[in-house]
């Protein structure tokens, strides 16, 4: 695949209009699910970016097979890479639309950030977010990160939640995607909240085969998934508990550029958001991950099955 350098960095945050509440949660900007006031339009289409990673590709294509079912031309532009990328892509005009989580885009944005609760982190994203972009109403469907080590660990450590880390602070190996190591949710959250120091931190993929072969061998203690990552209960390994709530709820939720935001997208959107649900997205990337299923095949199928093809 063909990328061009994405150039760029995060934008201050700028005053935005009053929040309107409606029936699919709260909603980022005034006329949220309406037409837009500013002059978007999907004219011309879209372009899906997504993260280097399978839920994330899935999603891009369900936003691109809802959208060419009402009528817009999508261009999807799958594993460009982290929010780092995605970002000043989506601000740069490099892609118009990419599928965020709530609590993970709000604490890239604002790392100081204490909302939990869905709407209350909708508003958040509202004021958070450069100018030019906005959330459209978040969907059912939820995927948030976890801190998992194998059953033998967790005997062997007594771990069951994040707090029990501590206990052996300096002895632990954790293994997840280079940007974990500077994220709130992260290894410097699980410092600032639970007081956790690892031994060693290894840099692999986002809940990917690389992670999660390093967690089978043993050669990381901790790995850090997604809740809707299969291979979780299909390997009994365990989820850490997390008592302080360093994790925040992680919605899907559609990150837009204004130039785009017309009815047309945000009504295609707001259907895929109101239909699919966590159980669903979890089958998705077993179908990519374990029947190796193109993702864009994958998405296509559920939009028809669904009616939203």
């Amino acid at each position: 695949m063909n990328r061009r350098t994405l150039l760029g960095g995060l934008f201050a945050a700028a005053s935005v209009p009053a929040l309107t509440a409606c029936a699919s949660g709260i909603t980022s900007l005034d006329n949220q699910g309406a037409t837009t006031s500013g002059g978007g339009s999907s004219k011309g289409g879209v372009t899906i970016g997504t993260a280097n990673f399978t839920e994330n590709q899935v999603l891009g294509y369900l936003y691109a097979a809802v959208l060419t079912a009402a009528g817009v031309e999508t261009n999807v532009r799958p594993n460009l890479g982290t929010r780092e990328i995605l970002i000043p892509a989506i601000k740069g005009g490099d892609i118009d639309l990419l599928p965020e989580y709530q609590g993970a885009l709000l604490h890239y944005l604002d790392p100081k950030a204490t909302a939990t609760e869905e709407g209350e982190m909708q508003n958040a994203l509202a004021v958070a977010l450069p100018a030019g972009l906005q959330v459209l109403p978040y969907g059912m469907a939820e995927d948030s990160d976890a801190f998992v080590v194998t059953r033998e660990t967790a005997k062997k450590y007594g771990l069951t939640s994040l707090a029990d880390l501590k206990k052996q602070n300096g002895r632990l190996v954790i293994g997840a995607a280079p940007e974990v190591k500077k994220r709130q949710v992260g290894v410097v959250g699980l410092k600032d909240v639970y007081g956790v120091e690892f031994k060693e931190f290894k840099s692999l993929d986002s809940s990917g085969p690389l992670v999660k072969g390093a967690l089978k061998k043993g050669d990381v203690d901790v790995a850090n998934l997604f809740t809707t990552d299969t291979d979780i209960q299909a390997n009994d390994w365990v989820v850490l508990t997390d008592p302080e709530n360093l994790i925040p709820g992680q919605h899907v939720v559609p990150l837009i550029a204004d130039r785009k935001a017309d009815s047309t997208v945000r009504k295609a959107l707001a259907r895929l958001g109101n239909v699919l649900t966590t159980a669903q997205l979890t089958e998705l990337n077993r179908q990519v991950d374990k029947d190796k299923k193109d993702p864009e095949d994958v998405a296509d199928t559920y939009a028809k099955q669904h009616g939203l093809a």
